[in-house]
């Protein structure tokens, strides 16, 4: 007989999310921190009552994609004009600090003993901390009511750049154990997809204008559709034929929208009450599900907390620092340095990937894990901390 057991697990991590974000907002923390506890306690690590299943996975999957998908309807055109270059030195140096620092502590906490893959490891573990997953600093930001302006379009343009960035130096150190990957082919897909999105998106942009027009006093329900298949299909498109992540593909298609006021309104409006009375509870609460802090040892865990501090504040000396030199005043630098700390879901895919070829051990999982889920849950404390006394560019959302 076929189990129904989905039905409750997918309602009892809708009702823990809800309740512990509710709990969160009480005590002056976004919501989303409460939603991650809620997966953390509901995961292997605390009373084990979730697992990962397939079908979790490909809703949250679904759920990072159309928050993503809002957040690109959602940035400003104009500010991202002028902060496109600022971006690309903030996501360089946000690169380069981490990577160098991951390395660092790893060859120090850990001597050569003569191992072959010795450097390779080193080397991942910096990469490992070069991820960023803007995800929760995007829901963050949307209930401070700061995800558009300067700094939250900085941010997006940053992690997205971070991302791509990300994509070279994973496919570069992995090269090195797999010697069926060129690192020409990957870089040739990179510029193919923003080939395919320039073109793409001329295309569909006229198509859309179209509608935007021809609907603009009453909006009909078959754009939402058309928009979020639109959405569905460039994530399908990044992932599958380019190597990019999905992620990457749904920001980019909501950015192409958002310069049509009637239908970025309209369906932006549609998508959040999908995403969030569904899709985004579940993706909130599989990072913590994934999560099994069980395997830590005590040297591990100092190594882990080592970790998390490098981690820590190489984001935010690196991302800072690239937005100082972008002439950002000392608090919209740090609070991009702040929004880009998070590693979450792309932390843990690329550690995973680095687990497949060899070059993380089961032992070394869990500090990576450590560093994942702390950051995770951290980054919208910080981000609430160091913005909290900035006048609000937009409502911030009510449960």
């Amino acid at each position: 007989m076929e189990s129904y057991s989905f039905l409750l697990i997918i309602a009892i991590i809708l009702l823990s999310t809800k309740v512990l974000g509710l709990a969160s907002g009480k005590i002056s923390m976004p919501q989303v921190v409460g939603a991650l506890i809620a997966g953390l306690i509901l995961g292997p690590s605390v009373l084990g009552v979730v697992e990962e299943t397939e079908l979790l996975a490909a809703l949250s999957e679904i759920g990072v994609i159309m928050l993503m998908f809002d957040a690109g309807l959602g940035t400003d055109l104009k500010e991202l004009k002028t902060t496109g270059v600022a971006s690309f030195v903030i996501a360089i140096i946000g690169v380069v600090v981490p990577l160098v620092g991951g390395m660092g502590l790893y060859m120090i906490y850990f001597p050569n003993n003569g191992d072959a893959m010795y450097m390779l490891e080193a080397v991942f573990i910096g990469v490992i901390l070069t991820a960023t997953s803007v995800s929760i600093t995007v829901e963050t930001l949307r209930e401070l009511g700061k995800l558009q302006g300067k700094v939250g379009t900085a941010i997006m343009g940053a992690a997205v750049i971070d991302d791509i960035l990300g994509i070279v130096v994973l496919t570069v150190v992995s090269s090195f154990t797999d010697p069926n990957v060129k690192i020409s082919v990957v870089l040739l897909k990179i510029l193919l997809f923003f080939l395919f999105v320039a073109i793409v998106g001329f295309i569909c942009y006229k198509l859309f204008k179209i509608l935007n027009n021809q609907y603009r006093d009453q909006m009909h329900r078959r754009v939402a559709i058309y928009s979020l298949s639109f959405c569905l299909i460039m994530s399908f498109c990044a992932e599958h034929f380019f190597g990019v992540a999905d992620i990457t593909g749904a920001y980019f298609a909501g950015l192409l929208l958002c310069n049509l006021p009637y239908v970025r309104q309209y369906v932006s409006r549609r998508v959040s009450i999908v995403s969030y009375m569904f899709f985004s509870p579940i993706f909130f609460a599989s990072v913590g599900v994934k999560t099994d802090l069980r395997g830590l040892t005590p040297s591990l865990l100092i190594f882990g907390l080592l970790l998390l501090l490098i981690a820590i504040l190489t984001k935010v000396v690196g991302c800072g620092l690239g937005a100082k030199l972008c002439k950002f005043s000392t608090h919209d630098a740090l609070s991009i340095g702040v929004g880009m700390v998070s590693r979450g879901e792309v932390a843990l895919i690329v550690a995973q990937k680095g687990a497949s070829c060899g070059l993380v051990s089961e032992s070394m999982f869990a500090p990576v894990i450590l560093v994942v889920i702390v950051t995770t849950l951290i980054t919208p404390i910080l981000l609430k901390l160091v913005m909290s006394d900035r006048k609000s560019a937009e409502p911030a959302v009510q449960a």
